[in-house]
């Protein structure tokens, strides 16, 4: 499974990098925002930055809903560098800019994601990731690990590239959970993947280890 960082936070970033399972990062005009970093050449400068220190998909959101200025939008993305993918709504224009981008080889992550139908379209169109956001339907009582399981039927019925980005992240179990699903990849705020280091055990064994090699020096 590949893990996805979600910000726009370069040191997080570069953690995340340094630990050596960073897939990729993924961000939004939100998480720009919380980073102080606004205007359209400081957006496009600091997706430049993230692409020189992750080798790896860094998903670009568009900021339009029409199709003409996702499609504009989306150009510009891609031209900062190979590895960006634009990310698009989940909406009718943002099913027709998913098709354009497909034949044209851009790589696309269809964002919003709260249904199996959704994830459908979004795959015929030809989306390279679907995002189906897991925290924000338990927000609402509703089970985000079911959606991940009939999408990768679907998925798996028709033998579908688009891969499974499970995102809006609240847990380590939520983490778990995907990957005994199968999902393809999640995105998860630093936290949520360095809480999966930790175990009560093996805070206790590694304590009785250094304490037994202070006894044997």
């Amino acid at each position: 499974m590949k893990f996805f960082i979600d910000t726009a936070n370069l040191e997080q970033i570069k953690e995340a990098q340094d630990l050596g399972i960073l897939d990729g990062v993924t961000t939004n005009p939100s998480l720009m925002a919380k980073e102080g970093i606004s205007g359209k050449e400081a957006v496009l400068n600091h997706y430049k930055t993230i692409c020189e220190i992750v080798d790896g998909d860094i998903s670009a959101e568009v900021l339009s809903t029409t199709y003409e200025e996702m499609i504009k939008e989306g150009d510009e993305l891609a031209a900062i560098h190979p590895n960006i993918v634009v990310k698009i709504p989940m909406i009718k224009d943002g099913i027709k800019a998913l098709k354009y981008f497909s034949m044209k080889g851009i790589k696309t992550n269809c964002t919003l994601i709260f249904s199996a139908g959704q994830a459908l379209l979004a795959a015929k169109a030809g989306a390279n990731y679907v995002s189906p956001f897991l925290g924000r339907l338990d927000d609402i009582s509703v089970d985000g690990m079911n959606l991940i399981e009939e999408i990768r039927i679907i998925f798996d019925n028709y033998m579908f590239d688009t891969e499974i980005l499970a995102a809006s992240i609240r847990s380590p179990m939520h983490i778990i959970n995907c990957a005994k699903i199968g999902a393809d990849a999640i995105t998860s705020p630093l936290d949520s993947i360095l809480n999966l280091l930790n175990h009560p055990l093996t805070d206790k064994g590694l304590a009785q280890f250094v304490a037994d090699a202070k006894k044997m020096s």
